[in-house]
């Protein structure tokens, strides 16, 4: 098989599926048309192998063992976090702290970073876009402490309104939290310059990457923000593994999240002290197969290169709307300017759930519901979106089927 760098630089569309062993699948006795990438994308041979090999080699506790194997262990584990620290520009390992995904991080920030910091009268800004994991965390700090959640204005083509996001920027605003794109629209938030903003007023930022880390190149030192969430599965790693990017400084004023093994320096009855960074987040034994695959994961990412894979998944969200439009009746939810490959629809007098279910019967795989970001749907004055999100795997040809099924189910539903 050809290396992931040949591929990239001829572009082979066939070596890259090839790559993913999925792929090769049938579902009802049909060829699989995965097209689910936002809600979970598939794994290339490069992160199944790297997991594979830590089992029957190197398996062990991390940080631990003199013996061999845990030496071994460790220095795959360590490896992975140098890697995810080049892979979204972070200036140190120290500010790489391993996480079961997105989620964590930001319950980590908002119970260890914010919680301590805000007290009635205080506010919590967020967009109206965010995915429920960028809601709920913030929601709980806000009853711990009665501080406020406030949202930014987000306008019907699933764009945040700059001026009154400009607006609600004051000294009583303690913490900005989005998304850098969003999973139900594909919205590519400008968030160099809501950054720039933010920490004009001197208020601190946390990112959402988990929808961008696949798909567009992410700098969290060009961007200028605090935190950075990544969440290994979306970007063709394991479940149950991700990565919180925060400043090294705030990181070392934080107090731990969790309490355990690794995160302390001693313990006595009376007292425990904390170990340095990364461990003073990392207690317990980690996930130490999933970030040896999320490092496989970026690597595989970093060889066939960012810029090749927006370039083609542009096509493919360009191709995609322009044939999807000729369905009759249906209608895009989230027309953004700039936006990553994800096609969020509605069709007149048909539920989303029943296309899903239909066009499954022809192999294609889509998401529908309200893909954890209801409050965005309902000022879109629906209660969920068939959803088609794209990776670099897919092809014009099997957004070709996507349309012909999807007619079929019409046919057959109205």
């Amino acid at each position: 098989m050809n290396s992931a760098v040949d591929v990239a630089e001829k572009w082979d569309i066939d070596a890259i599926r090839a790559q993913f062993p999925t792929l090769n699948r049938e579902v009802h006795g049909q060829p699989l048309i995965y097209l689910d990438t936002a809600a979970s994308a598939q794994r290339p041979l490069a992160v199944i192998d790297a997991i594979t090999d830590f089992y029957r080699n190197h398996n062990a506790n991390v940080h631990r063992g003199v013996h061999s194997l845990s030496q071994e262990a460790t220095e795959l584990w360590e490896n992975a976090r140098t890697t995810m620290r080049d892979f979204i520009g972070a200036s140190s390992c120290k500010e790489i702290i391993f996480t079961r995904g997105m989620t964590e991080g930001v319950n980590l920030v908002a119970q260890s970073f914010i919680r301590p910091r805000v007290g009635p009268g205080d506010k919590i800004l967020i967009t109206a876009m965010e995915h429920h994991s960028n809601i709920v965390p913030w929601q709980l700090v806000c009853e711990q402490t009665g501080a406020e959640l406030v949202v930014a204005p987000v306008n019907q083509r699933g764009e945040v309104d700059l001026d009154g996001f400009s607006q609600m920027l004051d000294e009583r605003v303690k913490i900005l939290a989005m998304m850098h794109v969003s999973n139900a629209l594909g919205t590519i938030n400008p968030v160099a310059e809501m950054t720039r903003m933010a920490k004009a007023a001197g208020i601190p930022v946390l990112i959402d990457g988990a929808q961008a880390s696949p798909h567009i190149q992410v700098d969290v030192q060009a961007i200028g923000c605090d935190f950075y969430c990544v969440s290994g599965h979306k970007m063709y790693g394991p479940t149950g593994i991700g990565v919180l990017y925060g400043r090294e400084q705030l990181l070392e004023a934080m107090p731990p999240y969790h309490g355990g093994g690794e995160m302390i320096r001693t313990v006595s009855f009376e007292k425990s002290t904390w170990n340095d960074l990364p461990s003073k987040f990392e207690a317990g034994t980690p996930n130490i197969a999933g970030g040896i695959g999320l490092g496989a994961a970026a690597t595989f990412i970093q060889q066939i290169g960012v810029e090749n894979i927006s370039r083609h998944e542009a096509d493919l969200l360009s191709y995609g709307t322009q044939r999807s439009l000729e369905i009759d009746g249906l209608n895009i939810i989230g027309t953004a300017a700039d936006k990553t490959g994800v096609m969020s629809f509605t069709i007149e007098r048909v539920h989303p759930h029943d296309i899903g279910t239909i066009i499954n019967h022809a192999g294609v795989a889509i998401r529908t519901g309200h893909h954890c970001a209801m409050p965005i749907l309902k000022q879109f004055g629906v209660a969920g979106t068939a959803r088609a999100s794209l990776g670099m795997y897919n092809t014009r040809q099997e957004l070709d089927v996507l349309v012909e099924a999807i007619v079929k189910a019409c046919k057959m539903l109205r």
